[in-house]
């Protein structure tokens, strides 16, 4: 039987096949013990094939198949390179707030960066617009879109007030839709606005650190009743990136790419070099330097308070 998988708990997975039937599963020995680089050889929106036992409800995952794409960040498990958030997604969409909690722009960045890397197309939700009516909210706000806007496909959005929600429900219609943002952002009442029927557990944000509380613990995708898939992921707090060579780092910030072309050097790093149109670009606004800082960053893996 051929299934996808919906949630992965580490050692038991959650398959649906065409019709809609429920297994769980657990995966073959031979399957288990191949060597891997990551963390979860075996990840929510894996296609897999499955031998069904025969109480009709639990089975063997016997083979993954191969991924169109997935995203992956690096593991806090030492032992491992990296972890797999999900597989064979069609769209990876950050939930974003400029303030309670505050979301770093160079986390946007790296995860932006990966998406690129794995060529699944991103999205930016800025949510809890309605506790941005403040003229420094609204500021703050402008300046975030003024970034992004001309780079990915934004939208303003509040789980509280229901702006936006429309235009996400037809966003994610008939996808697999990737959500993911640090604890807090209410990415979770979001998804349930969006999808009343999946009732996900909320909790409130810290109002002393201004930080979320986790409320996933694992990645699970769930049907939507419009057809196609949310994939909800626990918050992360930094996201740290992996398998990138850093003469490729500016493939994945597309301003930077679409400018590189005209550096007096074709190895050029877009650090030093004289004669470098990405810094000229920075210099004049072409590209913003908030971008650039970003680049850098990952090109240098200096800042390990993303990295976790």
């Amino acid at each position: 039987m051929r299934g996808k998988v919906l949630k992965s708990t580490g050692s038991w997975y959650t398959v649906i096949d065409d019709e809609g039937n429920r297994y769980k599963c657990k995966v073959r020995g031979k399957l288990r013990l191949k060597s891997s680089r990551t963390t979860n050889p075996i990840t929510v929106g894996d296609t897999v094939e499955v031998s069904v036992e025969n109480d009709g409800v639990t089975g063997n995952i016997d083979r993954v198949e191969p991924r169109r794409n997935y995203i992956i960040r690096k593991s806090s498990n030492l032992s491992r390179e990296s972890h797999i958030i999900a597989a064979n997604i069609d769209q990876a969409i950050l939930v974003v707030t400029i303030d309670f909690p505050e979301t770093n722009l160079v986390f946007i960045d790296r995860y932006l960066a990966t998406s690129e890397a794995y060529q699944i197309p991103a999205v930016l939700l800025f949510n809890k617009v309605d506790l941005y009516s403040d003229e420094m909210f609204q500021e703050k706000l402008s300046h975030y879109e003024s970034i992004y806007k001309p780079l990915y496909p934004c939208y303003r959005v509040s789980a509280k007030t229901g702006e936006g929600i429309d235009q996400v429900r037809e966003l994610i219609q008939g996808k697999a839709s990737l959500f993911s943002g640090n604890s807090g952002v209410g990415k979770s009442t979001l998804i349930n606005r969006v999808e009343p029927s999946l009732n996900l557990k909320t909790a409130d944000i810290s109002h002393y650190h201004l930080k979320g509380k986790h409320t996933t613990t694992f990645s699970e995708m769930f049907p939507l009743q419009n057809g196609g898939f949310i994939i909800d992921t626990p918050g992360i707090k930094g996201f740290g990136l992996v398998d990138m060579d850093k003469r490729e780092i500016f493939h994945f910030f597309p301003e930077i790419f679409k400018v590189a072309a005209r550096c007096q050097y074709k190895n050029c790093t877009h650090e030093h070099e004289p004669g470098c149109a990405v810094k000229d670009a920075v210099e004049n606004g072409t590209i913003h330097p908030s971008r650039y800082f970003s680049y850098l960053s990952i090109l240098n893996d200096q800042d390990e308070k993303y990295r976790t």
